[in-house]
């Protein structure tokens, strides 16, 4: 039984094998002499390689796929799509965050179709979308567990493909996926890193490239967290406090911005947060969840919204309008995580593990023998 689009992928879609499971020797060698390349550089984002929309080539050899690499876009994204994960692996929640969110930013060209890239609008804009999956190795200095570094980009790469088959087969159509790898902890810093690093820039330097950056609600609440941006600063020592009315005059002018607003400002200028809501114990319901997003651009003058809207926590209310809350799993079916797919791997349990992950990301676990102890 088949998903239609934008509805959460079903097991059964068949994955572009031989481009998953030519080699897993070859990609592992691959991925990590890249891991040790980008942590010899400055560089605090990179993107590694591309999973295109096109067929890869192979050697001679079936067994043998030709050597990832980045392929850069001929002219500037329109929309890139970023999800940001510790990819631990890639389940089938992340399958359906980022092929709904593709499609919901507008059907990308068809796969018959790939002279996309000289497509353009009326405007001169690109009508480009791309996808860009993202692992922070801001600890690498501690060993990653429970699996290494270079063993999540391979599953990336499987999990890329997975991406590419189910929009090829359930929606017909394609994109091209970056693989990319970032020291920054933050997500105000990776979109300033991803807005100005260079794989992106060619093309018209006025075309603006906007970001959606798909997050789940507990990643939400911790965006909105001010002890993550500093306190605000206090007045020196001694300052005597002003008690007197501010003018009319004094009202108008600018306010200092908050440490809040100075690192999230530019962030909702350039991206939009596209939210997957989790209806869970923990994190309550979906009125719940909505309401929270609510409160946050309540009037922060009044009482209503019970002291959590933005202008109350050193933001401000204009950035709700940058938030889309989306559904994720339906009610009644099963839970899908990182914790219970490592919980199959460890205990053998293929069935289980199936409703966990894609299958491209299923056969790199088997393979590799991940997650075994």
């Amino acid at each position: 039984m088949s998903s239609s689009p934008g509805e959460p992928p079903e097991a059964g879609y068949q994955p572009m094998r031989p481009r998953v499971s030519a080699s897993a020797r070859v990609l592992t060698a691959f991925f990590s002499q890249a891991l040790t390349s980008f942590k010899a550089t400055s560089s605090k984002l990179e993107v590694i390689c591309t999973a295109s929309r096109q067929p890869v080539g192979t050697s001679q050899k079936d067994d043998q796929p030709a050597i990832p690499s980045p392929l850069p876009p001929r002219a500037r994204p329109r929309t890139l799509i970023i999800l940001d994960s510790s990819f631990n692996p890639p389940t089938r929640a992340h399958l359906r965050m980022a092929t709904s969110a593709i499609l919901s930013e507008g059907r990308p060209p068809t796969t018959t179709n790939h002279n996309v890239e000289n497509a353009v609008d009326v405007g001169g804009r690109a009508e480009t979308t791309r996808l860009l999956l993202l692992l922070s190795i801001n600890n690498a200095d501690k060993a990653p567990k429970p699996a290494p570094f270079h063993q999540r980009l391979g599953l990336m790469w499987a999990f890329a493909q997975d991406v590419q088959a189910w929009l090829q087969q359930q929606a017909n159509t394609a994109i091209d996926v970056d693989i990319g790898l970032s020291t920054l902890p933050f997500f105000h810093e990776k979109s300033e890193a991803i807005d100005q690093v260079g794989f992106y820039q060619r093309g018209a330097p006025e075309v603006k490239m906007g970001q959606v950056m798909l997050v789940g609600y507990d990643t939400l609440i911790r965006v909105f967290t001010p002890k993550y941006y500093g306190p605000v600063a206090a007045p020196p020592p001694g300052t005597p406090l002003d008690t007197s009315v501010p003018t009319a005059a004094e009202n108008k002018q600018e306010k200092p911005r908050t440490p809040m607003q100075k690192a999230l400002g530019p962030l909702f200028q350039r991206a939009r947060l596209r939210v997957t809501m989790r209806t869970d114990d923990e994190w309550g319901g979906k009125d719940e969840q909505l309401k929270y997003l609510q409160d946050l651009v309540q009037d922060d003058d009044g009482e209503e919204g019970g002291g959590h809207g933005l202008g109350r926590i050193g933001g401000s209310k204009e950035w709700a309008e940058r938030i889309e809350m989306v559904e994720g799993r339906e009610a009644g079916t099963e839970v899908v995580s990182s914790t219970y797919a490592r919980d199959a791997a460890r205990e053998g349990n293929r069935e289980r593990l199936d409703k966990m992950v894609s299958d491209g990301v299923k056969w790199w676990i088997e393979e590799e023998g991940l997650y075994r102890e």
